[in-house]
């Protein structure tokens, strides 16, 4: 398995497939780089380099105790591109996963970087506050916290159900899919799946938007129940600048997966959109 060690000593797990422009894929909380599996084959059977890692406490990468919130999770990402020599990568975030590359962008700039995707993504800031009322009520996250240190397992199993919108009517709903999430989630240790919470909700990654500078596309589900789009997709639309944003009408958090092939179509379209590198 494909590793390298950050400057504070913390093992990264990567997937690194094939040859050509790179595209570089950040997975949401609590999961690895196997959420975005569908993405990356399909990447890779088209002409593209697809790599994937596991954040820092997330699937197969150590487990440390600190540097559990987003300047590190950019630190980490930084290092990966530092270490597989990329440049013109295209950058593709879901959920936790775009704020790390928002942060990214903000800490380290766009030298190495082609384009942007956001997909369910975090930024600006998801916790309410009197300048962001429509973010979520702490009370939200100190909720998940108490969840995941009640009983994790469960927690996730039931987190999994709202994750992939399930729990609406109707809903075809995939065992496996689930039992997936929990795999991943399980494999994440404790100090990730709690302080990666307050590094997901309390980061505000407003600046770091105002960095972007390359093509962005974002893609987010106006039924999505872990970032509400009202709070999340629908503003930075408007601090990004020249983006375009797509809305899956009825859209869940995990349209990577329950709308897969939707997904791909619109990433293609928007990556064999740019210029060559």
């Amino acid at each position: 398995m494909a590793h390298f060690t950050t400057k504070d000593g913390t093992e990264i797990y990567f997937n690194d497939w094939g040859t050509g422009q790179p595209i570089v894929f950040s997975h949401g909380w609590p999961l690895s780089a196997d959420a975005f599996e569908d993405q990356m084959f399909y990447f890779a059977e088209r002409g593209y380099r697809v790599i994937a890692h596991d954040r820092r406490g997330h699937g197969r990468s150590s487990q440390p105790l600190g540097g559990n919130d987003m300047d590190n999770y950019a630190d980490d990402l930084a290092a990966l591109v530092s270490h597989l020599g990329l440049a013109d990568a295209i950058h593709v975030g879901h959920s936790t996963g775009g704020g790390e590359v928002a942060r990214y962008i903000g800490r380290h700039g766009t030298a190495r970087v082609a384009a942007a995707v956001l997909i369910g993504a975090v930024p600006p800031l998801m916790l309410k506050t009197a300048a962001n009322p429509a973010g979520l009520p702490i009370e939200v996250f100190d909720g998940i916290r108490a969840g995941v240190q009640a009983d994790r397992s469960q927690f996730f199993i039931d987190l999994s159900m709202p994750f992939y919108g399930y729990n609406r009517p109707g809903a075809r709903i995939s065992q496996g899919v689930r039992d997936s999430f929990w795999r991943q989630g399980m494999a994440a240790g404790m100090p990730a799946s709690h302080y990666c919470i307050k590094a997901f909700s309390e980061t505000d990654l407003t600046e770091d938007l105002k960095r972007f500078d390359k093509p962005t596309l974002i893609l987010h589900g106006d039924d999505d129940q872990i970032v509400p789009i009202i709070a999340s997709a629908a503003q930075s639309s408007k601090i990004v600048a020249g983006n375009e944003l797509r809305v899956y009408a009825g859209g869940d958090h995990g349209i990577c997966t329950t709308q897969k092939d939707r997904v791909n179509a619109d990433l293609w379209q928007f990556v064999s959109g740019l210029a060559a590198p």
